[in-house]
C-alpha cells in the first residue's frame, strides 16, 4: 500500500508539472495589445506613442491585417492598405515581439474619423507653413512702408527663404524631390507627359535610406465643393497606384493619397491658367530627419 500511495503522489506531482508547465507556455505566447498614436514610419518600421507616452518599434510584414471600424457602432470592418498607416494616426495593434524586441503586428485597427484627421494634418502641415510665410511677406513689406527700412527686412526674408528651401521641413521629414502632376477641368487620368517624370523621382526615390513618397490632390473651384474633393481624391489615387504598380514603389514606402479638394490654391482661380495650375497632383520624396542624421555619420 505504501508502494502504491507513493506511486500515486508521484503520478500528481507530475500532472501538475505538466499543467504549470502548459499554462506559462501559454502565457508567454500571449499576444500584445497596444494602443497608441503613430509619430514615424521609415518604410516597414512604425514608432508608436502609447497612451503612457512611451514609445514602440512596431514592424509591419506581408502578413499583418490592417482594418478600418466603419459605422455609427464602429463594429463594421473594411479592409485597408498599409499606406493608410500614417503619422498622427490612432491605432490599436496585435502581435509578439521579437528577439530585436519589435512589436511584430498581427493586425492594425483604427477608425475611418481618425484617418481623415491624420490625412488632414499630413497635407496641411507643408501648405500651413508656405501661409505663414506669405502671411510674413505681407507683414514685412507693410513694416517697409511704414518704417523705410526695405533693405532690412528683404535680408531678413531672404534667410527666412533661404531656410526653408534648405530643409523643406514637414514635421519630422525633410523633403528631399518634389513633382507637380497636372490635369485638364475633370480629369483624373494621368496625361503621358507626367509619367517619365513620376518615374524618375521613383528612381531617385530608392536610392535614399527609408524613404516615404507623399501624394497630395488638389482641384480648382470650378464646380461643386463635393465633386472637386472626389476629383481631388481621384487625382492622388490614379498618382499613387502608378507609383506602385508602373514604378514598383512598395506599398510600405507609399503615405496614404491626400485629398485636399479645392483649398490651398496656388492659382487665381479667376483666369485659365490659374485653375489649370490648382487642377494638381504634388508627389514628394520624404526621408526621416533622424534617419538623416543616422546616415549622414
Amino acid at each position: 500500500m505504501a508502494r502504491q500511495e507513493q506511486l500515486r503522489l508521484a503520478s500528481i506531482r507530475v500532472f501538475s508539472l505538466i499543467v504549470l508547465t502548459g499554462l506559462s507556455t501559454v502565457a508567454l505566447a500571449e499576444t500584445v495589445k497596444l494602443q497608441g498614436m503613430i509619430k514615424g514610419r521609415s518604410g516597414a518600421t512604425m514608432t508608436v506613442q502609447g497612451k503612457d507616452s512611451s514609445t514602440v518599434a512596431v514592424l509591419l510584414t506581408g502578413q499583418t491585417q490592417v482594418d478600418q471600424s466603419q459605422g455609427v457602432l464602429k463594429v463594421r470592418k473594411k479592409e485597408m492598405a498599409m499606406t493608410a498607416l500614417i503619422p498622427g494616426l490612432e491605432v490599436q495593434i496585435e502581435g509578439d515581439y521579437n528577439d530585436q524586441h519589435q512589436l511584430v503586428a498581427e493586425s492594425v485597427k483604427f477608425n475611418g474619423e481618425d484617418l481623415e484627421r491624420a490625412q488632414a494634418i499630413q497635407a496641411g502641415l507643408h501648405e500651413t507653413q508656405a501661409e505663414a510665410s506669405r502671411n510674413r511677406e505681407n507683414l514685412d513689406k507693410q513694416d517697409a512702408e511704414l518704417n523705410a527700412q526695405a533693405a532690412s527686412i528683404a535680408t531678413n526674408k531672404a534667410a527666412i527663404d533661404a531656410a526653408s528651401a534648405r530643409f523643406g521641413q514637414l514635421d519630422d521629414y525633410y523633403i528631399l524631390d518634389e513633382v507637380t502632376v497636372l490635369f485638364g477641368n475633370g480629369q483624373v487620368e494621368i496625361e503621358d507627359q507626367y509619367k517619365p517624370k513620376l518615374m524618375e523621382l521613383s528612381k531617385k526615390a530608392k536610392t535614399v535610406d527609408a524613404y516615404m513618397i507623399q501624394v497630395i490632390g488638389y482641384a480648382s473651384s470650378s464646380g461643386s465643393a463635393a465633386l472637386n474633393q472626389k476629383l481631388s481624391q481621384a487625382r492622388a489615387e490614379n498618382v499613387g497606384n502608378f507609383l506602385a504598380q508602373d514604378a514598383d514603389v512598395p506599398l510600405t514606402n507609399l503615405l496614404a493619397p491626400g485629398a485636399m479638394g479645392e483649398s490651398r490654391q496656388v492659382g487665381e482661380e479667376q483666369t485659365a491658367e490659374g485653375q489649370a495650375q490648382n487642377r494638381r497632383v504634388l508627389v514628394r520624396v520624404l526621408q526621416n530627419k533622424a534617419v538623416a542624421e543616422l546616415s549622414a555619420k
